[in-house]
């Protein structure tokens, strides 16, 4: 899902890809609601807020808004430092050390309660370091997909979603339509996994509260771990031929 670059890149990859992280986004993000009362996938919203904090004087509150924003560029920014500078080294590897920061982000975040009792600053925290995880995640996904893939804020998805529906109407090319449709049937699994990302992570919620943050973990482990099986499998086919 992730070794693969350019030509070597297959729709398969991407739906594989975009199936699994964006369920994680969807548990992430109504966690985040849930717990603390935050989006933590986009920064949408937040700039509206930053906004409507400046214009009524509340400038704590607006600087605590822009410390949302601030943190998912952070966590690309980070992403891509991360990437650009493993791919110089071992570019089969160099989404590992993001995965693994955010895996690690999750763990912590699900036993913050523990490890941090009775701490007054702890819904920031959690809305700081989730928001940093997601802008990681995109940023990922972006790149590894280029561009075609990604996780966290479905708002350009309904927009491509609804342009490639309309193209639908018109009479086009055999080629041109398996592509549209292609296209289409990932933007709808991306979403799709989402929202069941969404519903999961309310139900569990219930009962677990942060703890939540353990099943997205245990899927980005399992991405590796799958990925690593894949790279180990291929590799054994090529020493054998």
């Amino acid at each position: 899902m992730f070794r693969h670059k350019g030509k070597g890149r297959t729709y398969s990859h991407n739906l594989k890809l975009a199936s699994i992280l964006s369920c994680v986004a969807g548990m992430v993000n109504i966690t985040g609601v849930l717990s603390v009362s935050t989006l933590t996938t986009n920064v949408t919203g937040h700039f509206a807020y930053f906004s409507e904090q400046l214009f009524v004087r509340n400038y704590k509150m607006a600087f605590i808004y822009l410390l949302y924003i601030l943190f998912f560029l952070l966590g690309a920014f980070v992403s891509g430092v991360i990437m650009e500078w493993a791919s110089k080294h071992k570019s089969h590897t160099s989404y590992i050390i993001p995965l693994s920061v955010e895996i690690v982000i999750m763990l912590m975040i699900g036993f913050s309660p523990e490890l941090l009792p009775d701490c007054p600053s702890l819904p920031l925290i959690i809305s700081l370091a989730l928001l940093f995880a997601m802008g990681l995640q995109n940023a990922l996904v972006t790149r590894v997909s280029q561009s075609v893939v990604r996780t966290t804020h479905l708002t350009g998805l309904f927009t491509d979603l609804g342009i490639e529906l309309s193209q639908l109407l018109f009479h086009l090319e055999k080629g041109r339509k398996i592509q549209l449709n292609k296209s289409i049937f990932l933007k709808l699994m991306i979403i799709n996994c989402f929202f069941l990302g969404g519903i999961l992570g309310a139900l569990v919620y219930q009962h677990f509260q942060l703890k939540t943050l353990l099943i997205p973990a245990g899927l980005l482990l399992f991405i590796l771990w799958y990925d690593r099986l894949l790279f180990r499998y291929y590799h054994l086919k090529r020493k054998l031929r």
